[in-house]
C-alpha cells in the first residue's frame, strides 16, 4: 500500500482567512534553556487542512466532537478539475463526467490545483474555484458523507459564493474538509481510502486534521 499526505503544513503566521488574525506558533519551553521543547498554537480551527462540522454554520447543527469517528475514513472519489479559471463554480458540467461510480456513503475530493499556489496573495486567499449550489445539491443526491476541496474553502470568497454549498452540505449533515493538497503521484489513481480525523474539540464547528490516502501502490 501507498500513502500519500494530503495536508499543508501549519506554521507561525502561515496562510489563513484574510479577515482572520495571523496564526501564533511559539516556543514555551527550548532546547539549550530547558532540557524540553514545548509549545503553544494560537489559531482559529479553520486553518490549513481542516474539517467543518455542521455546528460551522448551523447552530442546531452537531459540533465536530460529535461526529461518528467512522465518518472520517472511507471510499473517496478523486475529481482533478487543475487548470480550472480562477472563481469559477463547479457545477454540473465540471462534475458530471467524474461522479458517476460516487455511491451513499462515498467522499468526493475536489482537486483545483489551488493548494499550489498557497501564500498571501489575492490570487490563492480570494479567488479560489468553489463547490457552487448545483455541485453540492449533485453530491447530496449521491448521498456523500464528505467532500474536500484543496482551495481556502468550499464556498468562495465574493459575495453569493460562499454561503450556498455550505447550507446544502452541512444543513443536510455532510462534513467538509477544505485546504487539502494533491500530489501528483495520488492523482493517477480514480479513487483511494480517505481519512481525515479531527481534534475532539467539544463544541467547536471545526478542526485542523491530518489528512491522508491509501492506494493499493
Amino acid at each position: 500500500m501507498k500513502y500519500h499526505d494530503l495536508s499543508v503544513s501549519l506554521f507561525h503566521n502561515c496562510p489563513g482567512w484574510p479577515t482572520h488574525r495571523l496564526n501564533e506558533f511559539k516556543y514555551e519551553a527550548v532546547h539549550g534553556i530547558n532540557d524540553y521543547v514545548a509549545e503553544r498554537i494560537e489559531m482559529n480551527t479553520h486553518t490549513g487542512t481542516h474539517l467543518d462540522a455542521p455546528y460551522h454554520f448551523f447552530h442546531d447543527g452537531i459540533s465536530i466532537d460529535r461526529i461518528p469517528l467512522e465518518s472520517f475514513i472511507g471510499h473517496a472519489h478523486l475529481v482533478d478539475l487543475k487548470g480550472i479559471k480562477a472563481r469559477t463554480g463547479i457545477g454540473k458540467g465540471e462534475l458530471e463526467s467524474h461522479i458517476g461510480n460516487v455511491n451513499k456513503g462515498d467522499i468526493v475530493l475536489i482537486r483545483t490545483g489551488w493548494a499550489e499556489k498557497r501564500c498571501f496573495s489575492a490570487e490563492y486567499c480570494k479567488d479560489w474555484p468553489y463547490l457552487s449550489k448545483e455541485g453540492a445539491q449533485m453530491l447530496l443526491e449521491r448521498g456523500v458523507k464528505g467532500v474536500g476541496i484543496d482551495a481556502m474553502s468550499m464556498g468562495g470568497w465574493y459575495e453569493g459564493t460562499g454561503r450556498p454549498c455550505h447550507d446544502v452540505l452541512l444543513g443536510n449533515g455532510v462534513w467538509l474538509v477544505e485546504e487539502l493538497f494533491f500530489p501528483e503521484e495520488l492523482m493517477k489513481h480514480k479513487t483511494c481510502t480517505f481519512t481525515a480525523v479531527p481534534l475532539k474539540l467539544k463544541g467547536f464547528g471545526g478542526s485542523p486534521t491530518r489528512a491522508f490516502a491509501v492506494t493499493d501502490d
